[in-house]
C-alpha cells in the first residue's frame, strides 16, 4: 500500500483534513491538522507539503475547509474578515493570498482559477460547489496517476522493443514525484511504479508454482533499479524518494547529484530513462521542475537516455508560450546555507530522540559562511529540445517530424 501524504475525511458539513509533515521525514510521520486557508498556506509555502499535484489538493481543501467555518454562525461572529455582504470580494483576496505560496506550480494556479468560478453570493451553495470540486480533484488525481504510469511504462518498454534492447536496466529520477506528492501512487514515480510491478510479474512467471507464469511474457526487458538523485539542496530524493522506495520494495540505490555522468558511464546496469516530474509546461513543452532536472536532461541527451516528464494535463499551462516567461520560485538563502533534517547519535548512528516527546530530535547544520550571498532557484527551466516525451494521463505527446511537440489541443 503507498504512503499518504494527504487524508481527507469526506463527511459533509464535518469534513476533516490532515497533511504529512514532509519535514519530518523519513525519521517521524507526523500529520498536520489543516482548517483553514492560513493552514494551507503555511503548510505549502514551508514545503511541508510539496509536489505540484499535492500542493494543489491541500490548497482546495483549505478552502473547502475555511468556507465550512464560515458556515458555522458562532465563528462567523467571532471575526471581523468576512462579512456575507462582501463574501465574494473577501474569499477572492484569500485565494490571492493563498496563490503567493507556490506561484510556479501551475496546478496550484489552475484549481483556484476553477474555485473563482464557482464563488457565488449564497455561501452554502459555494460550500457545496467546492466540496464536490475537492472530492473529484483528489478521486481523479489518484486514477489518473495510476493511467499516466501504465501509459509511461508501456511506452518505454516498446521503444525499448523497437531498440531491440533486451535484458535489466536501470532508470534516474529526480526530486520526488511519487504518493507523498500527489493525492497516491505518483506522477514520474508512478511510472517507476507501473514497471517494478511489470518486472515483479516477470520474475513471477519464471516460477512454475505461481498463478503468474500461465500468463505470457510481456517484454524482454525489465527495469530492476531505480537511481533517485539526492536532489539538493532540500533533499527531497534522499528524504522522501528514498523512504518511498524503500517502502514500496523497489529495488534503488540513492546517488549524488553530481555522480549521475559517472554513475551512466560505469553502471553494470544500463541506465535506458530517466523520469521527472513537473510543476509546469507551457505552449511548446518547455518545463519547470525541481533545481536540477535541466542539467539532468542535458546528460542524458549526451549518453542518448531517453528524457520523459510524467504529469497530469493541470500542469500543463496553454497560456504560457515558451519557458522563458516562467516565473521561477527563489526559496530563503537559509535552506541552502542550512542542512535540516533529524539529529544523529555519532556513536550508534540513530535518532536522538527528545526524551519529553519521545520524538526524533530535528537539527540544522550550517555549510557555509552565514554572509555568503548564496542563489537559490526552487525550479529550473528544461527546454523542450531535450525531453523526448510528456507522458500524461491522456497519452505519450512526442515530438512531431519538425522537432517540436504541438500541445495546443490539450485542454485544461
Amino acid at each position: 500500500m503507498s504512503l499518504k501524504a494527504i487524508v481527507f475525511d469526506r463527511t459533509p458539513g464535518s469534513c476533516k483534513v490532515q497533511v504529512l509533515d514532509q519535514l519530518l521525514l523519513p525519521y517521524q510521520s507526523q500529520y498536520l491538522a489543516i482548517n483553514s486557508i492560513d493552514d494551507g498556506f503555511r503548510v505549502i509555502k514551508s514545503m511541508q507539503v510539496r509536489g505540484a499535484p499535492a500542493i494543489a489538493i491541500v490548497g482546495v481543501l483549505s478552502i473547502l475547509l475555511e468556507c465550512q467555518l464560515l458556515l458555522d454562525e458562532s465563528f462567523l461572529r467571532t471575526q471581523s474578515y468576512y462579512d456575507l455582504a462582501h463574501l465574494s470580494d473577501r474569499l477572492n483576496q484569500r485565494l490571492d493570498f493563498l496563490l503567493s505560496s507556490r506561484p510556479t506550480a501551475v496546478n496550484l494556479s489552475n484549481a483556484i482559477n476553477d474555485i473563482r468560478r464557482l464563488i457565488k453570493s449564497d455561501l452554502k451553495m459555494i460550500y457545496d460547489s467546492i466540496y464536490k470540486y475537492a472530492c473529484d480533484l483528489v478521486d481523479e488525481d489518484f486514477a489518473d496517476n495510476v493511467t499516466m504510469g501504465e501509459n509511461g511504462a508501456k511506452h518505454l518498454l516498446k521503444e525499448l522493443e523497437k531498440e531491440q534492447f533486451q535484458g535489466d536496466f536501470g532508470v534516474l529520477t529526480i526530486c520526488n514525484t511519487g504518493s507523498l506528492a500527489t493525492s497516491g501512487y505518483g506522477t514520474a514515480l508512478g511510472v517507476i511504479r507501473s514497471l517494478h510491478q511489470r518486472s515483479k510479474a516477470e520474475n513471477d512467471s519464471a516460477d512454475p508454482t505461481s498463478p503468474a507464469s500461465k500468463k505470457a511474457k510481456t517484454s524482454n526487458a525489465k527495469m530492476v533499479r531505480v537511481f533517485p538523485l539526492e536532489t539538493r539542496p532540500y533533499n527531497q530524493g534522499s528524504r522522501l524518494t528514498a523512504y518511498e522506495l524503500l517502502h514500496d520494495e523497489i529495488p534503488s540505490t540513492l546517488i549524488t547529484d553530481s555522480s549521475i555522468s559517472y554513475l551512466i558511464s560505469t553502471s553494470k546496469i544500463p541506465i535506458k530513462a530517466a523520469f521527472v516530474g513537473a510543476d509546469r509546461i507551457v505552449k511548446n513543452g518547455d518545463t519547470a521542475n525541481k533545481i536540477g532536472t535541466f542539467q539532468l536532461s542535458l546528460i542524458c541527451r549526451h549518453f542518448g537516455i531517453k528524457f520523459y516528464v510524467v504529469a497530469p494535463t493541470t500542469t500543463f499551462d496553454n497560456r504560457t508560450e515558451t519557458g522563458d516567461k516562467i516565473v521561477v520560485e527563489e526559496r530563503p538563502p537559509n535552506e541552502f546555507r542550512f542542512v535540516q533534517g533529524t539529529l544523529i547519535d555519532g556513536s550508534s548512528s540513530l535518532p536522538v530522540i527528545d526524551q519529553l516527546s519521545n520524538t526524533p530530535v530535528k537539527a540544522k547544520v550550517g555549510i557555509t559562511p552565514l554572509d555568503m550571498p548564496v542563489w537559490n532557484p526552487s525550479f529550473d527551466i528544461t527546454p523542450h529540445d531535450y525531453i523526448d516525451g510528456i507522458i500524461t494521463e491522456k497519452g505519450v505527446f512526442t515530438k512531431a517530424e519538425d522537432g517540436k511537440f504541438h500541445l495546443e489541443s490539450v485542454s485544461v
